[in-house]
């Protein structure tokens, strides 16, 4: 296992000018991003919505790399998205699932049966021509590079390690540096998407 922030660090220098969905990482990637305009941090959605959103992005920006940072208990909350991208194979999105065998965002309960279960075995399954799995930082900083230039979909999973959180939402510290109108506002320009 490894720490979200270690590993957000090894990507920045590969990110170019991909659009970035930082997901649940959201609070460590704002403060290492370098191109925070194309930065769409979403906050805390409905779990299972990363992936489908990121997927739409793909879908309509096809010149952009699209990279999207989910974890394991939105890839759970929605297993069909997985076989939907599989079956539309944007070859610019890149999907990292951040797996730290627990509901973290939520108090920190246990992934049911979290140390057996493999996402890339099962996004293979579903169709994904690229999978990766990770639980050290020195065979991901080693492969980084590759996985990115390999055309999506693309999905790597890494073991990371839990940060719980028990505080209620509504009180934890805020990390999103920008509102959301902000945050759409930036992608919609950086995109040269209309209003």
């Amino acid at each position: 296992m490894f720490h979200m922030a270690d590993m957000f660090r090894i990507f920045q220098p590969f990110r170019g000018n991909a659009v970035v969905i930082p997901g649940r990482g959201g609070k460590h990637w704002t403060g290492i991003s370098t191109v925070e305009a194309r930065d769409v941090p979403l906050g805390d959605p409905a779990m299972g919505g990363h992936a489908s959103f990121a997927l739409g992005m793909a879908l309509a920006q096809p010149e952009e790399k699209i990279i999207l940072f989910d974890s394991e208990g939105d890839i759970l909350m929605n297993l069909g998205a997985l076989v939907t991208i599989a079956e539309k194979a944007p070859e610019n999105l890149y999907h990292f699932v951040l797996d730290n065998e627990c509901y973290a965002t939520t108090g920190g309960q246990p992934v049911p049966n979290a140390e057996k279960v493999r996402y890339d075995v099962i996004a293979e399954g579903a169709g994904y021509p690229h999978t990766y799995a990770f639980d050290n930082l020195e065979d991901f900083t080693n492969n980084i590079g590759e996985i990115l230039e390999k055309p999506g979909p693309v999905f790597v999973t890494m073991k990371v390690f839990p940060e719980i959180e028990n505080e209620p939402i509504g009180r934890r510290t805020r990390w999103q540096t920008r509102t959301r109108d902000k945050v759409l506002s930036d992608i919609k320009e950086q995109l040269g998407v209309g209003a």
